[in-house]
């Protein structure tokens, strides 16, 4: 092939804002409010703590139970799946190849389909085994069945909200998600206080209306995407379904299946550290789960770093400049690790500016607090690592993110069986396995990135 034909054949900026802009002036614009709505995501889970530590610690322990699975099923829709999904239209885009992005959108249709209607069911079959295993028992178990029925009979909400966003994350559309996450949120924020505490004439419906109150903010927030999808003239956009070619599925389901396994090999080291914790009593169940609402919620908040590094480090890819994508991405992550690093600092300091939101229990909060003491200083480690894996579904190298977390889980495991094996097992000691193995997270995937995929 001549010189001039090749010119002819490769990727182009014009049209394609990511790649037309500086890269810093790109993450100005798209990391604000990809952020912002991550952040207005995770109010989700403070007011839904709030009304819950209004009825009693019991209700925090019985979702604490149910919370390893729904947060399993949000990472494998949003950002396992769902950034193959970002990752493969932001390269189709930086490629010049629009027929192929719309392609990845079809895909998707399919993808929120299925998988929510598997996981689903899946959990409604085997939700009340996987609870009893974690600790689940008397009235802890009946509210966690309580809860997890509803939210998994009607999951597939979830499933199709993340796809949607996804692709509009994928071609650099930060802006409309962060509006759709305040849909969401607000709507979560009235059914919450109507629907957990009664109001006027509803009944309160305590967990059964938590559940609710999740379904519907996510119902209300597919149909706006649905909307905004609508009015696209370029892809992402509505049109007639068609199967997508295997061109389009083959990196699909390569990148979905290893992203998925770290989303469950995350999930996995969540409910050994929560049976662990399970069996030494229901305070200090209820405790960890408040503080664990903080690790769960650097998740969105790290996402929105790393999904801005999906869009622009894959469109970069699709351009063939890999350096300038990994540049980026090291950028991204390093400034993400100091910024949660901060807040696990701040909240190791002074754990009362977080626990105090949802409980005035005394033993509650003391539980709290110990975890936060010991694994908040670790969390720099767990947001360089987490950004570092958002940012490899961008460049297409998820081995080395999926090692770092199997490390994690691996130390998790030998810590609760050590722990376990002990006359009188202490929290403390689960909290200290949790920081080490957090600690190797970081350490393991970077280090492996800096010297393999992304060696220069």
């Amino acid at each position: 092939m001549t010189r001039t034909a090749s010119a002819a054949n490769a990727p182009t900026t014009a049209g394609n804002p990511i790649l037309a802009a500086p890269a810093l002036r790109t993450m100005l614009r798209l990391v604000p409010p990809s952020v912002a709505s991550t952040l207005v995501q995770s109010l989700i889970l403070v007011v839904e703590a709030y009304w819950l530590g209004s009825i009693g610690s019991h209700a925090l322990a019985a979702v604490a139970l149910v919370f390893p699975a729904y947060m399993l099923s949000n990472m494998l829709s949003s950002g396992a799946i769902g950034g193959a999904v970002s990752g493969s239209l932001a390269r189709a885009l930086g490629a010049g190849r629009p027929d192929q992005a719309q392609e990845v959108m079809n895909a998707a249709w399919l993808i929120a389909i299925a998988g929510g209607g598997i996981f689903g069911a899946l959990m409604l079959l085997a939700g009340e085994a996987l609870y009893r295993v974690l600790g689940g028992h008397g009235d802890i178990l009946a509210g966690a069945l309580e809860y997890s029925r509803i939210v998994f009979g009607g999951i597939f909400v979830l499933w199709l909200f993340n796809q949607l966003g996804a692709c509009l994350r994928g071609a650099g559309e930060m802006t409309a998600q962060a509006s759709a996450m305040v849909v969401v949120t607000a709507c979560h924020l009235v059914a919450a206080a109507i629907l957990i505490p009664g109001h006027g004439p509803v009944p309160a419906l305590g967990l059964a209306g938590a559940a609710i109150a999740i379904l519907a903010a996510y119902a209300c927030g597919s149909l706006y995407l649905l909307a905004l999808i609508a009015r696209r003239a370029h892809p992402p956009r509505l049109q007639r379904w068609r199967m997508p070619s295997m061109a389009t599925w083959r990196p699909l389901l390569r990148l979905g299946a290893m992203a998925s396994t770290q989303s469950v090999l995350t999930i996995a080291y969540s409910m050994i550290a929560t049976g662990l914790i399970a069996r030494m009593g229901t305070e200090w169940l209820a405790g960890y789960g408040v503080g664990l609402r903080l690790e769960l919620l650097m998740i969105p908040v790290i996402f929105g770093m790393g999904g801005t590094l999906i869009a622009i480090c894959g469109a970069f890819i699709g351009a063939g400049q890999r350096e300038r994508a990994i540049r980026i991405a090291w950028g991204g992550a390093f400034a993400t690790a100091v910024f949660v690093g901060a807040i696990g600092l701040l909240l190791a300091w002074q754990p009362q500016l977080w626990h105090a939101l949802f409980t005035d229990d005394p033993a509650v909060a003391a539980a709290c607090a110990a975890y936060l003491r010991i694994v908040g200083p670790c969390y720099a480690f767990f947001g360089l690592g987490l950004c570092l894996y958002f940012a490899s579904q961008g460049v297409d190298s998820l081995a080395v993110p999926v090692a770092g977390t199997l490390l994690r889980v691996a130390i998790m495991a030998i810590g609760a069986i050590v722990i376990g094996s002990t006359a009188e097992p202490t929290p403390l000691a689960a909290f200290a396995v949790m920081a080490v193995a957090m600690v190797a997270y970081g350490i393991t995937i970077a280090g492996g990135l800096a010297l393999g995929p992304w060696r220069r």
